[in-house]
C-alpha cells in the first residue's frame, strides 16, 4: 500500500475487456492508483496508460514484477493466464482474472489450488453476480433459496465456444443461487460443435431447486434474463437493466436507466463496477472473495458436466491447439 494508504492495483492486458471496464472502474476508485500496465501488445498498453493515467507501461514481465504492487488484476486471454499466476502469487500480490479461469478443467483445478495455498486473495471475475438487478432479484428470497432459476443468455451471432466464453455466466449465477448440482441433463444444436447455436440444460441442485439454463447463438440481439420461483415470490432480473419483484398483494421494481440522473453505465448495469470494487475490498480486509478461485472452480466443473453432456467439446484440454 502505498504512503497515502492507496492500494497499487498493477493491470496485466489491454484488449477491450481492460479499455471498456476494468480500467475506468479502476481510474475511478479515490482509493486506488494505477502504477504499471504491462500488455505483449506495447503500444495498445501505452494509449491505455495515457487515457486512465497509469503512472508506467512495462515492456516485459519482469519489469512489471519490479514493481511495488498490492494487487494485479489479470485480463490476459485465458490461454495464457498460467504463464503468470504462479509468478505473481510468488510475489505475495492478490490476483483479479477474468472469467474462464482456463481453457481447461485439469489447468483451473490447478490454479485453484495454487491459488488456496498461496494464502493470497484470489477472484474470478465472474461480474454478473454483482450486477445491481441480479443483486435485487435473489435479495428478495432473504437467504432462502427459491425452488426453480430460468437463466437465459441469447446473442446474435456466434463466437468460439459459445457457451464456455459467454454462458458460463448464467451456470455461475444458476450455482450462486441454488447451490451445487447432483444432476445435469442437456442438449445442444450445432453444425460446427465449436460454433454452436444454441446450449440447454436442466439442472437438479442438491437443495432441491430446478435450474433451466438458455443459450442461443441465432437471436434477433443479445438478451439475458434471470427469473426466479418459490416462496410466493416471483423476481425477474431483465437484461440487467430492469428488476420486478413480485408478491401476492404487490409488485416492486428497481430501474437501471433513470439511476444516477440518467447517467447509469454499462460498467455499473452489468456489474463490473461492483465486482472491482468487491476484489478491492477483500485486499483490504483479506476476506475472501464470494468469487474465489476455488469457488469459480466449481463452476468450471458443472460447465464442463454440461458440455459432456450437450455432446459439445468439454474441458478436458485446449481445443484450440488443435
Amino acid at each position: 500500500m502505498s504512503e497515502d494508504n492507496k492500494i497499487r492495483v498493477g493491470v496485466i492486458g489491454a484488449g477491450n475487456i481492460a479499455k471498456i471496464a476494468h480500467l475506468p472502474v479502476l481510474a475511478s476508485l479515490p482509493n486506488v492508483e494505477i502504477p504499471v500496465l504491462f500488455s505483449r501488445s506495447f503500444d495498445n498498453a501505452e494509449n491505455l496508460s495515457r487515457q486512465f493515467g497509469v503512472q508506467k507501461t512495462a515492456r516485459t514481465f519482469e519489469e512489471f514484477l519490479k514493481e511495488d504492487l498490492d494487487c494485479v488484476v489479470l485480463l490476459t486471454p485465458k490461454t495464457i493466464r498460467k504463464e503468470y499466476i504462479p509468478a505473481l502469487l510468488d510475489k505475495k500480490l492478490d490476483l483479479l482474472i477474468e472469467k474462464p479461469l482456463s481453457p481447461t478443467l485439469k489447468a483451473c483445478e490447478e490454479l485453484a489450488d495454487v491459488s488456496v495455498k498461496s494464502g493470497q486473495i484470489v477472484m474470478v471475475a465472474f461480474n454478473r453476480r454483482f450486477a445491481p438487478c441480479n443483486v435485487k432479484a435473489i435479495e428478495a428470497f432473504n437467504g432462502k433459496r427459491p425452488h426453480m432459476v430460468i437463466a437465459s443468455k441469447n446473442r446474435e451471432y456466434k463466437e468460439y465456444r459459445g457457451t464456455m466464453e459467454n454462458a458460463i455466466h448464467m451456470i455461475d449465477l444458476l450455482r450462486h443461487i441454488l447451490g451445487e448440482c447432483d444432476k445435469v441433463s442437456a442438449a445442444a444444436k450445432f453444425t460446427d460443435p465449436f460454433n454452436e447455436d444454441l446450449c440447454t440444460a436442466q439442472l437438479e441442485f442438491r437443495d432441491g431447486g430446478i435450474g433451466l439454463l438458455a443459450a442461443s447463438r441465432e437471436a434477433g440481439q443479445w438478451r439475458e434474463q434471470i427469473e426466479l420461483y418459490g416462496n410466493g415470490i416471483t423476481a425477474i432480473s431483465d437484461n440487467l437493466d430492469r428488476c420486478r419483484i413480485v408478491y401476492n398483494d404487490r409488485e416492486e421494481a428497481l430501474d437501471m436507466t433513470p439511476f444516477r440522473k440518467g447517467w447509469c453505465t454499462v460498467i455499473e448495469r452489468l456489474g463490473f463496477e461492483n465486482c472491482i470494487k468487491h476484489f478491492i475490498e477483500c485486499v483490504k480486509t483479506r476476506a475472501k472473495p464470494i468469487t474465489s478461485a476455488e469457488d469459480a472452480y466449481k463452476t468450471h466443473v458443472l460447465l464442463d458436466s454440461i458440455l459432456r453432456t450437450a455432446g459439445l467439446p468439454d474441458l478436458s484440454k485446449d481445443w484450440s491447439e488443435e
